[in-house]
């Protein structure tokens, strides 16, 4: 048991990392397979729960591994931001594979969806854990190309075109991610982040440290789906399996706003390019629910809905307040569970009504009523609609933004709101609301290991809505400990850090 509790912060990477390789060598056994990913997401949320608990309990948590001391040894550190990312992804990952039961295809499963999936949650929580830059690039990368894998899942044209679209705009990402690094390297002499953030203050302002920080951002905000790097994103994840589709929408560009948040936080003063966050930030939330607004496939609708909302986070980072930091965190937390929901619910759409496009649909508020319960609690919690997630999400972002004086920038939140509140009654009117256009002969069912995923996230949508002190005071703490780096450095090189084997001479 004690174990358990020392390593922590390594269970969240390592049982995906081990049921990867154990549905590698079940490959010819799906059910196998499929048993194994169920068993290892249900530990990846044992593992989470656990770990934000310590987190609570103790403050943050680090550990240094291959008996070298920071900041020569890997450093996994867990802060209070860092371990609700790492809860919510284990959260999504169970509903999203529960989902998959009754949506994933035997071809899938031989083109190795299973591995595949598990490896790139392995990536996405060691980004979230790591506390060295050099290995959030590493983990970058194996998240790069296990999305990859599951984008050519099914071999069509439009998938190779799309992950075509997908490699070169988040290579170019990772090439300036490594430059970043290469030139923060020949500055500090130093790549862990806790040291960087010691070093770093007392480091000569220099073009190298300009260039570095501008890399990181324009590499981060790549992989973000950021304006005006966001075009990679629609035209890519519409080709996706439904199941692992809602996985990268929750997920996968919260990895890179994740970044921006921890390295404009801790390691460079936000401040230098506050301004320029705050341009891309709105532009971010403008062309992407305008984009949504001339859309009719569901998937494309939604996935130009992640770059507005990717917006907002934004928003929250550029304000650089406390209050704005904190509105940043609950957005995030919050639109994870909330997008992904809504793309399930895409796939259980088009389970009953054979399409994707709105215009063929119809009539699913008569025939699928609960669905289109379950619809309406993710969709206007997206719009902001009280009491839901989403208006205090939107709420605490905003009112950061008027603080501060920032006026103009919650105009446009305020506007782009009212936009999403269009495209969600778009999808309404055409998909529930206006007659079928062609009559079924007989009515479609949908499995109940679509409907409990889905009804489960839209019940966390409600409670956070209900119920909000608690995830805004955690948001808050979880702010604080971004704002104040010093418990961070502490664990990592005081009391609060273990090392894993005998200490080096």
């Amino acid at each position: 048991m004690s174990g358990l509790v020392e390593y922590a912060v390594l269970w969240p990477v390592l049982v995906p990392i081990t049921a990867a390789a154990l549905c590698t060598l079940c490959w010819h056994a799906p059910r196998t397979q499929a048993a194994v990913q169920l068993a290892a997401l249900v530990l990846m949320l044992l593992a989470a729960l656990g770990l934000l608990t310590q987190v609570r309990s103790q403050g943050v948590v680090a550990m240094t591994f291959g008996g070298w001391a920071p900041p020569f040894g890997i450093s996994f550190v867990a802060d209070h931001f860092g371990a609700a990312m790492v809860l919510v992804t284990a959260v999504l990952a169970l509903a999203a594979g529960v989902f998959g039961l009754g949506s994933t295809h035997l071809r899938h499963v031989r083109n190795g969806v299973y591995p595949l999936l598990l490896a790139m949650l392995a990536a996405v929580n060691g980004a979230f854990l790591t506390g060295d830059i050099f290995n959030l690039y590493v983990w970058f990368e194996i998240m790069l190309i296990s999305a990859l894998g599951l984008l050519v899942l099914d071999q069509s044209r439009a998938q190779l075109d799309a992950a075509l679209k997908y490699a070169v705009l988040n290579l170019l990402s990772t090439l300036l991610f490594l430059l970043a690094i290469a030139l923060l390297y020949g500055v500090t002499g130093t790549l862990n982040m806790a040291d960087l953030a010691q070093v770093l203050p007392q480091t000569e302002a220099s073009a190298a440290l300009t260039v570095s920080g501008a890399l990181l951002l324009v590499g981060f905000a790549i992989k973000a789906g950021c304006f005006p790097m966001f075009f990679w994103l629609p035209a890519s994840y519409h080709t996706i399996p439904i199941a692992v589709l809602a996985l990268f929408a929750g997920l996968l560009t919260k990895v890179g706003i994740f970044a921006c948040y921890r390295v404009f936080t801790l390691l460079f003063e936000q401040t230098a390019v506050r301004d320029v966050m705050a341009w891309m930030a709105a532009g971010t939330m403008l062309f992407g629910v305008f984009g949504a607004a001339v859309q009719w496939d569901v998937r494309r609708i939604l996935s130009f809905h992640i770059i507005s909302q990717i917006g907002y986070i934004l928003l929250g980072l550029a304000l650089g307040s406390a209050a704005g930091l904190a509105g940043g965190i609950f957005y995030i937390l919050h639109h994870i569970i909330v997008k992904a929901n809504l793309f399930l619910i895409a796939g259980a759409m088009y389970r009953v009504s054979g399409s994707y496009d709105v215009r063929r649909m119809g009539g699913l508020a008569r025939t699928q009523p609960l669905l289109a319960l379950l619809f309406a609690v993710p969709a206007l919690s997206l719009a902001g609609i009280p009491p839901l997630s989403g208006f205090w999400a939107k709420f605490m972002v905003i009112d950061a933004s008027l603080r501060v004086g920032a006026g103009w920038l919650a105009a446009v939140a305020l506007f782009v709101g009212l936009l999403t509140i269009f495209s969600m009654s778009k999808i309404w009117i055409e998909a529930f609301w206006k007659p079928a256009p062609v009559m079924r002969s007989h009515r479609r069912t949908l499995p109940a290991t679509m409907l409990w995923p889905i009804a489960v996230l839209a019940s966390i949508t409600l409670w956070i809505g209900l119920q909000p002190q608690p995830l805004l005071q955690f948001s808050n703490e979880a702010a604080q400990g971004l704002l104040d780096p010093q418990p961070y450095i502490q664990a990592t090189f005081g009391k609060g850090a273990s090392v894993a084997g005998e200490a080096a001479p």
